[in-house]
């Protein structure tokens, strides 16, 4: 009896277990995860090249002395700002005010002796009248006279190479900029002259300031013909390593005449305005030339999700299933990022929801309708 009952409940349970799990998976499967799309934003943008480069200083000298000497006094602090012409040395004056002294003994002798022959020639020729006199004495006076106005002439060029090298211990800034430090303090001896003279400090111009970057072939070409359409150096933004704006404008001021034969580049350069000398000689930038307008697509930069070395974007098929589509980025413009490459103008691309873990790839989920809007200009 109890075998019977036994047999007959299992039969039972073995018949109710086939429609068990159907009823359950369909009372507590999970609802298609809910997801914002929209379709991206058709705009005509301007395309931008980026190109990475140094800053450099419009104008850089070496300030050394034209004469030696004991350096006497210094007459800036290391990093000042200077106009063309501010004293910067002052070389130990003595010797070369002796030497002017000098010259001008010298150039008050001289004349001495020229007026004294001066003299003789014109008595040699009266006397030529009553013929008290030879012709061969005359022509030696004024021989005389001759050499003596030579060596007035030398002596008068003494007398301002001297005056030169008195003037030339005071060094002056042949430009406008900043200072370096200096390199000699005072009581050092410098060597001076066109040879071997000792670097005393260095002076940039530092307003305004030039960039120099290099450019491949092809984009020198595109450009190039560019420019014969527009009439016109493009336009060129530059920006710091740590700035993510590109605030700064300039214009393209030089191209170079040949191509490097190893890179493949050619080196040009553009020329910014520095009123406040923030940008320094020697650090690097960033640099965006106006390669013109092109019809772009722009989707939000947080719809990209990074897949290894690629970029992808995940959208919704007609029948609401996530399909993910591998792109090439652009630049940002309106606050939106330009795709080059991997959508089309009707794809719906998910903008919001991407958190869910829920919404991945194949899965079937339920799009809501946005749309995307360009941030508001400044």
């Amino acid at each position: 009896m109890i075998r019977r009952r036994s047999r007959r409940a299992l039969f039972v349970l073995a018949a109710a277990l086939p429609a068990f799990p159907l009823a359950a998976i369909a009372q507590g499967a999970p609802p298609a995860p809910p997801v914002t799309v929209a379709t991206p934003l058709a705009k005509r943008v301007t395309n931008w090249d980026e190109f990475t480069g140094r800053f450099e200083a419009d104008e850089q000298v070496e300030v050394r002395a034209r004469v030696s000497g004991f350096v006497d006094k210094i007459h800036f602090k290391d990093g000042d700002m200077v106009k063309a012409g501010d004293l910067l040395f002052t070389i130990d004056q003595r010797p070369y005010t002796l030497a002017v002294d000098a010259a001008r003994a010298e150039v008050a002798r001289t004349k001495a002796q020229v007026d004294l022959n001066q003299n003789e020639v014109e008595r040699a020729e009266a006397l030529t009248q009553n013929r008290t006199i030879t012709a061969r004495d005359i022509d030696q006076r004024r021989a005389n006279l001759n050499g003596a106005i030579a060596s007035h002439q030398a002596a008068e060029a003494n007398l301002k190479t001297a005056e030169l090298n008195l003037e030339w211990t005071q060094v002056r800034a042949p430009l406008a900029g900043r200072l370096s430090n200096r390199r000699v303090d005072a009581g050092n001896l410098i060597a001076g002259g066109q040879s071997g003279a000792t670097l005393l400090t260095t002076i940039v111009a530092l307003d305004p300031i030039k960039f120099v970057f290099d450019v491949s072939e092809a984009d020198y070409l595109r450009y190039a013909r560019l420019a014969s359409l527009r009439g016109v150096a493009p336009e060129a933004r530059v920006r710091l390593s740590d700035e993510t704006s590109w605030n700064r404008t300039g214009k393209i001021d030089f191209v170079d005449n040949t191509l490097n034969a190893r890179s493949g580049t050619i080196r040009g350069r553009a020329v910014f305005a520095n009123s406040d000398r923030f940008l320094t000689p020697g650090a690097f930038g960033r640099l965006r030339l106006d390669a013109g307008e092109v019809d772009g697509l722009l989707v939000p930069d947080s719809v990209i999700v990074p897949a290894q070395a690629n970029k992808i974007v995940l959208t919704v098929s007609a029948d609401n299933k996530v399909v993910p589509k591998p792109v090439t980025l652009g630049q940002i413009t309106d606050g939106l990022r330009v795709i080059v490459k991997g959508l089309t103008a009707g794809d719906r691309v998910i903008v919001t929801g991407l958190a869910n873990p829920m919404v991945r790839p194949g899965v079937t989920v339920t799009p809501q309708q946005t749309e995307i809007k360009a941030a508001a200009a400044k």
